[in-house]
């Protein structure tokens, strides 16, 4: 049996537990489920007989490394900032490593020493990041094979709501941690070339510089730039292109709305607003205001 550590029993994880399960008789797998919260993970495996669950903090240094050790491959589907120390401990131990973040610096400084050690670290592997990059590839394979020349390329993705489940007034579900969407929400700038030029969206315009999407059977969309594109000029292959941009796409209104609570400030999670754990939403939505003795927070 192959020995699967998912490290992590959260909100995104259900389906990717789910499809282990569902293969592990045919592919011999054994899945194991660490996760602080032990409950949690019993309730996602059931009583499937190809699973153990275990009580894993991954800032115990002494059962993280155990539960690594005892693996072949490792999943980890903590927030992005997590993966480093467990992606070191596979480094040691030689371990295969998959994560649907993106490739963080830290994470890409230990490239050298997987390849050394003959290991596979997947990373951007997901939903998204993960099926943009692999439908992308599928693309530009085609055309290449056809023997044709790329000269501009742009692609477009994003968690977007099912039709019949798209009943709430921002369009948008949340299908992982809430608070990474704040964080999505800081964002960075964005870089991408546009006809040869390099363009840079600094965070304060980024959901302002949006444009429209037209999709048959399902509408409109509104896309923004997604974070750096250049970065994966040569991951895709793409030195020459004139153009390189990947966007991200929402509901047409979500960037506008969205703007508001990066304008106001409301993304930034680097201090707490005194006495913020007895606030109402409206209450907290209040305190970026400016007083009104007549205005509404409405």
């Amino acid at each position: 049996m192959r020995k699967i550590l998912i490290i992590g029993a959260g909100k995104s994880c259900s389906y990717l537990i789910k499809y282990l399960l569902d293969k592990s008789e045919s592919e011999k797998l054994q899945i194991t489920v660490g996760d602080l919260n032990v409950d949690n993970a019993k309730k996602l495996v059931d009583t499937h007989p190809n699973t153990n669950v275990i009580h894993l903090d991954v800032f115990n240094a002494e059962s993280r490394i155990e539960a690594v050790k005892k693996a072949d491959i490792v999943v980890s589907m903590l927030p992005a900032r997590f993966h480093i120390e467990v992606a070191k401990d596979c480094i040691t131990y030689k371990k295969h490593m998959v994560t649907a973040s993106y490739v963080s610096e830290e994470m890409q400084a230990l490239n050298d020493d997987a390849i050394a050690n003959n290991l596979i670290f997947m990373n951007e592997i997901g939903v998204d990041p993960g099926i943009d990059h692999m439908s992308a590839m599928q693309v530009i394979d085609r055309i290449r094979n056809k023997g044709g020349k790329m000269i501009l390329f742009e692609s477009f993705t994003g968690g977007l709501v099912a039709p019949e489940s798209d009943n709430n007034l921002w369009n948008y579900k949340f299908t992982w941690n809430p608070r990474n969407v704040v964080v999505a929400g800081q964002g960075g700038a964005a870089k991408f070339l546009q006809e040869g030029q390099f363009k840079y969206i600094p965070y304060n315009r980024l959901f302002r510089r949006t444009e429209f999407l037209e999709v048959d059977s399902y509408g409109r969309f509104e896309a923004y730039a997604n974070r750096d594109s250049l970065k994966y000029q040569e991951v895709y292959g793409l030195d020459h292109v004139k153009t390189l941009y990947r966007g991200t796409m929402r509901r047409v209104g979500f960037s506008r709305a969205w703007n508001v609570f990066a304008q106001l400030g409301m993304t930034d999670d680097s201090y707490t607003i005194d006495d913020s754990i007895n606030m109402s939403y409206r209450d907290f939505v209040n305190a970026f205001l400016p007083y009104s003795p007549t205005d509404s927070v409405e």
